[in-house]
């Protein structure tokens, strides 16, 4: 399945105009799609056009390797960023690529796919996105004032980054606990951290089989920590990690990753935003943050910060 702003490529071989990618699961009803045009004029790109491809969740090996593959040799391909099935596709294609940043081998996830002349390159950005996305709500010093933790419900491709990132500041939190349904990820996750030289004893590693458990993970967090929907849930998937019995901590940040979709996750959270004094932040500038670094390494850019500011506000003219 493809969306598109305009003429579809994909569809009409003759067409011959120079396009980008967006790897997902229902792509048509992102706002990138009316963003991404208007970006391109501020950027100066030298196209206006972005094609969807849609995957299913559970796509087979082949069909991440044949969209790979198309992407690598159609010349009119500029590249394309990839959402729900990062780990996928590296689990699929990874040899498929010339070259991989280390990130994206360490935690086995591809969310930038681009090209250097002849070569196909895979970067996973996501450290660099949600860390700039953290830095937007939360105050320089927050952990080192206040001793809060976080909690990051969902040990995938965000929860990973998210980890990763918070192990690198200054201003670590006290403890990082990921909560994940099995223990596979979790192993997996220990492992990245393990290569990556997080400091020992800092994350924690809790299987949350079912909600309730997930519940007592975020009640028993102290007053003032970050509770993170990194499952996914609430955007591609209905539902949330949480049940509607759980009780945030007091002052916490409560921040949903996804900005569309069902969103349960931040929709318990308003619930309990008054009575809780909780500062609820939806995934709007992750979005932000996580599109303008793909479309700066697809394109080639350096990105300053009052042209990223530049894209949020035409960004936000569409929402």
């Amino acid at each position: 399945m493809t969306a598109s702003l305009t003429t579809d490529p994909l569809a009409d071989p003759t067409t011959q105009a120079d396009y980008m990618g967006f790897v997902g699961v229902t792509t048509a009803s992102s706002s990138i799609m009316k963003v991404f045009p208007l970006w391109a004029d501020i950027l100066g790109l030298p196209t206006r056009t972005l094609i969807g491809h849609d995957l299913p969740m559970d796509a087979t090996p082949a069909q991440y390797r044949a969209m790979v593959e198309q992407i690598r040799d159609d010349p009119h391909h500029r590249g394309a960023l990839v959402t729900t099935h990062k780990m996928n596709v590296y689990a699929a294609a990874s040899e498929l690529f010339d070259e991989l940043d280390p990130f994206a081998v360490s935690c086995a996830e591809i969310s930038s796919i681009s090209k250097r002349g002849p070569l196909l390159s895979g970067r996973a950005k996501d450290p660099i996105t949600v860390d700039l996305a953290l830095n937007d709500f939360l105050p320089g010093d927050h952990f080192a004032r206040t001793g809060a933790e976080i909690v990051i419900l969902g040990a995938g491709g965000s929860g990973t980054a998210l980890s990763w990132a918070l192990a690198e500041r200054v201003d670590a939190p006290a403890r990082i606990t990921v909560t994940a349904r099995s223990q596979e990820k979790l192993d997996h996750l220990r492992e990245v951290h393990r290569q990556h030289g997080s400091r020992e004893g800092l994350i924690d590693y809790v299987v949350t089989a079912t909600p309730s458990e997930a519940d007592a993970v975020v009640a028993a967090a102290p007053p003032g920590s970050v509770i993170a929907n990194a499952t996914g849930l609430g955007k591609d998937r209905p539902g949330s990690p949480l049940t509607d019995a759980v009780v945030f901590p007091e002052d916490a940040y409560a921040w949903e990753f996804n900005y569309r979709g069902s969103l349960e996750f931040l929709h318990q959270a308003r619930a309990q935003e008054a009575a809780r004094s909780l500062h609820v932040v939806d995934g709007w500038r992750y979005f932000i943050h996580g599109w303008s670094q793909v479309v700066a390494d697809v394109f080639e850019l350096d990105l300053t910060p009052d042209t990223v500011e530049r894209l949020a506000e035409a960004a936000e003219s569409v929402r």
